[in-house]
């Protein structure tokens, strides 16, 4: 079999790294795909096969940076890694309960820490390559603080700009960096949420708007657009303004 594309997903046990992995899943795609619940990663993979692509599996946490640079390292030898989705997240604070010291370390260990983890050797390979794409995971709460989501927010906003800087300093070196920004999508991180999410979507539409974005070499996917403009607003919005309405928001 020709092999037109492999590809690297954090995450894909479920929510949008599953939807991500069987969206990507064709002949010709060779996947690796990262979790950490093994029935689930399992099924994942599955899935993938029977629409025939080449499916690896790694069963790691993504903040334990040896266990992800091995991955990353195993999938090159067994075929050039030409795209890495860095989307595995969690999020703090459930049913309103205020966001603890140690539910704070967790949000930024894996969604900071486990970002850097997966994106750091992935680079040291592409750069030295010259060629690759990466795609971060952040979302619109990474546009401003969020009072009601602390840790989340700040988790995504650094990682949104992290991969915005890295797009432009890697522009000449052959590696596209893209930043994805999505708004509330149905999965098991929002299922805990009590509170009205606009513009709710599924992870298999989320997942294709994410693909058709990394195609075309996007710098920030963001969707969907009402939220992604209200987002906007709010990062360019003074803090006199802006902080009183956040204040009101209902808390995760």
């Amino acid at each position: 079999m020709t092999v037109k594309k492999s590809i690297f997903i954090t995450g894909a046990s479920s929510g949008l790294g599953r939807a991500l992995a069987i969206a990507y899943a064709q002949e010709g795609i060779v996947l690796f795909l990262c979790g950490r619940n093994k029935e689930r990663l399992y099924d994942t993979a599955a899935i993938c096969k029977e629409k025939g692509s080449i499916t690896y599996t790694y069963l790691f946490d993504v903040t334990d940076a040896f266990a992800v640079q091995e991955a990353i390292i195993n999938a090159n030898t067994v075929h050039p890694i030409d795209l890495v989705i860095a989307n595995a997240g969690i999020s703090g604070g459930v049913l309103g309960e205020a966001e603890d010291s140690v539910q704070t370390r967790q949000v930024f260990n894996t969604n900071v820490n486990g970002v850097l983890n997966t994106v750091l050797p992935a680079l040291e390979i592409m750069r030295k390559r010259g060629s690759g794409q990466i795609g971060i995971i952040a979302s619109i709460a990474g546009y401003r603080g969020l009072p009601s989501a602390p840790a989340y927010s700040a988790s995504k906003c650094c990682v949104k700009a992290w991969g915005e800087a890295l797009r432009g300093w890697l522009y000449s070196q052959g590696v596209k960096v893209n930043v994805i920004c999505p708004g509330f999508i149905k999965t098991p991180l929002t299922e805990v949420n009590r509170f009205p999410m606009p513009f709710l979507m599924t992870p298999e539409k989320a997942a294709k708007k994410i693909k058709r974005g990394l195609d075309k070499n996007k710098a920030i996917i963001s969707f969907p657009w009402p939220m992604a403009l209200a987002g906007w607003f709010l990062s360019a919005f003074p803090s006199i303004i802006i902080h009183p309405i956040l204040r009101h928001l209902p808390k995760k």
